[in-house]
């Protein structure tokens, strides 16, 4: 395959101590949470271990992206994958990847668009539709899709070239991104063909089941929510002493419940013994709350902090693999899981890498340069390489001139000051302006030589795009599609051993019986 997975870590992961993790660990999930799954080819069978005896898992999670969303979606899946097969070779018993995808979330403005390389190697920001900005603030599991689906698949497919792959690849994201499919439908049913012959088990969060079983956990976090945001606080203090990070807010009397309103999702803050939404100003008692919990729980869902412990709730995890900002949050969480009494499950960076393609590599051996060259500011590396290209006598006769000018000038100083001590800075201001003098005709000799050039600089631009869209690391950007159709399956065979490779030591021994 003519590509390169090049690894580009997160953290180090710390080593795992995968014994005792399950110590801590309950009992099989509840067999109604089966309804939440999908799951297809190895991943059916997995979903039938996972309701099995003995059963854990090793969980990650998203929310819906458009055609999947972003790279990096799919090594948090894979990386689940890798470490679940690790995990279960380790305690000799089943040990499923979870893939926990979080369509309550709303943020529309980050769902609702999807980037890629046009065919002459410019990125391409191809955009459903626009949400009003006083529209609703609907779940992502409520958002149809709409009839402009058609023509964002048609747009990215249209960037990519023929192959054997691309009718498959078409096929499968016609078959979920449809009309009248909302986002996180499709991208749960999306994900789990994709990734069913590495046995990925996709959860709705949104789905009632489990929202009925989320339910008792929210009730007990609005309950103790007063004594949940004073912990909270005292933790993030403890943090930013630590010289940590606390990047999500808290002590500010907002509970960790979100709730479904006429105003789309919303947020409860406590308010004079009871609760109101913070953008209708809707007041709610906890009776109130109870009592919506139990007939239309669909309506209640966890915040950010929360559903890392909802997640350890109501599946037996082992560990969540997360990325660089749920890294950052997850310390947070500590008292969330203490007050609750839900044994926390550990965290594991998600594998991060960008994928060099031959085409990028050939111009990276060309100039002798590294991938991380190319996220220099944008003209920097460009000038280096033409200035390179300068003719050595060029570059011999500027830096001659700049030592004569110096010496010359520094001489002339010297002379000056024994004049008039008020004259050594007229000399240094002249000394200058010659030297800038030099440094402009240099810069000229510079811009000829970048028009000598124009293919080293387009090659390089089309690097950059591969690898740095828009100052971005690619992960964080592009989406799978065209690597499906440029590779086939084993675009995705090769990120899973990339991300095999990575994964944290596992200590201890199976636990014995």
């Amino acid at each position: 395959m003519s590509l390169t997975l090049e690894t580009t870590p997160i953290i180090a992961p710390s080593p795992l101590k995968a014994a005792a993790l399950v110590a801590t660990r309950g009992t099989t999930p509840d067999p109604v949470l089966r309804e939440a799954c999908v799951a297809r080819g190895a991943g059916a069978e997995n979903l039938e271990r996972l309701f099995g005896e003995g059963a854990l898992c090793v969980t990650s999670g998203q929310q819906p992206g458009l055609l999947t969303g972003p790279l990096f979606t799919i090594y948090k899946a894979l990386t689940a994958v890798a470490l679940a097969r690790a995990l279960e070779a380790q305690l000799g018993r089943s040990v499923v990847p979870v893939f926990w995808v979080a369509g309550d979330d709303h943020d529309f403005l980050e769902a609702n668009h999807v980037y890629h390389l046009t065919s002459s190697a410019e990125v391409e920001r191809v955009e459903l539709r626009a949400r009003a900005a006083d529209a609703p603030l609907r779940p992502l599991s409520q958002e149809p899709l709409g009839p402009e689906i058609g023509g964002v698949i048609d747009t990215v497919l249209g960037a990519t070239p023929d192959s054997e792959f691309r009718g498959d690849v078409e096929q499968w994201v016609r078959r979920h991104y449809r009309p009248e499919q909302d986002f996180a439908g499709a991208f749960a049913e999306a994900l789990a063909e994709l990734l069913a012959p590495y046995g990925l088990v996709v959860f709705r969060s949104t789905h009632l089941a489990a929202k009925r079983a989320m339910g008792p956990h929210l009730l007990a976090a609005l309950e103790s929510s007063k004594e949940l945001d004073r912990r909270l606080a005292e933790r993030a203090a403890e943090l930013r002493g630590a010289d940590r990070p606390t990047p999500v807010p808290v002590g500010d009397g907002a509970t960790l419940v979100m709730i479904e309103d006429e105003q789309g999702r919303d947020r409860l803050v406590r308010d004079d013994g009871g609760y109101v939404a913070r953008r209708t100003g809707k007041a709610w008692r906890l009776d109130d709350l109870r009592a919506l919990a139990n007939h239309d729980p669909q309506r209640l869902s966890p915040n950010v902090l929360l559903r890392p412990a909802m997640e350890a709730a109501l599946l037996p995890t082992l560990a969540y693999v997360a990325g660089p900002g749920e890294l950052a949050y997850l310390p947070q969480t500590d008292p969330i899981f203490r007050m609750l009494e839900i044994a926390p499950q550990a965290a594991v960076p998600r594998w991060s890498g960008r994928v060099i393609e031959t085409r990028v590599a050939k111009v990276l051996d060309k100039y002798g340069i590294a991938a991380t060259d190319l996220a220099l500011p944008e003209g920097q590396l460009e000038a280096s390489l033409v200035e390179g290209d300068m003719p050595p006598a060029a570059r011999e006769a500027l830096a001659a001139l700049r030592r004569s000018l110096q010496e010359h000038y520094a001489g002339l100083e010297a002379a000056a000051v024994d004049v008039d001590v008020q004259m050594q800075k007229p000399v240094q201001s002249a000394r200058n302006a010659a030297l800038a003098g030099v440094a402009q005709l240099e810069k000229r000799l510079i811009s000829h030589l970048k028009k000598r050039n124009d293919i080293v600089l387009q090659q390089i631009a089309k690097a950059r795009n591969s690898l740095f869209p828009q100052g971005q690391p690619q992960e964080r950007v592009f989406n799978v599609i065209p690597y499906l159709v440029r590779y086939g399956p084993q675009f995705l065979d090769a990120a899973l051993d990339a991300c095999a490779a990575t994964l944290p030591a596992l200590d201890g021994t199976p636990p014995e019986g």
